[in-house]
């Protein structure tokens, strides 16, 4: 009678036997979520902090248009011009919801003189967008 030198050919679920491993193992996977999770509480603050940036002046150059834009100028002592007509904010508004009725589609500049607060200028970019007007340019001098 002959014997079998391996006797696990024979019989796969035997103790010398191929199996399948059925358990994964999740320790590098918590290794690389901790060194992630690390990173990430680190680079957090890092990007939430403003950096000081001396703005160039540049020239701009000079739009391309096809039809003329419409022009809110905002002087010195803080009024809104628009139309030859004397605008507060809330008017401002009004008017430009009309307008944005009208012509949606228009482009619109706004130019403000340099002593003008920056909140000034700020509200009236924020009326242009609840009126929903996507094409909102600044006007400035062009260098020398």
């Amino acid at each position: 009678m002959a014997m079998n030198p391996h006797p696990s050919a024979n019989n796969p679920g035997s103790r010398f036997g191929r199996t399948s491993l059925s358990e994964i193992n999740v320790t590098p996977l918590v290794d690389v979520m901790l060194v992630l999770l690390i990173v990430f509480m680190v680079s957090a603050p890092l990007m939430q902090q403003g950096v000081e940036v001396n703005l160039p002046k540049a020239d701009a150059g000079a739009l391309s248009q096809t039809e003329d834009p419409i022009v809110i100028s905002i002087q010195r002592d803080q009024k809104i011009i628009f139309d030859k007509k004397n605008y507060n904010l809330q008017t401002l508004a009004s008017k430009l919801s009309s307008l944005a009725k009208s012509k949606p589609n228009s482009q619109i500049l706004v130019q403000a003189d340099q002593a003008v607060n920056y909140g000034v200028v700020a509200k009236v970019m924020s009326e242009l967008k609840k009126a929903h007007f996507t094409r909102v340019g600044l006007v400035t001098d062009p260098e020398k």
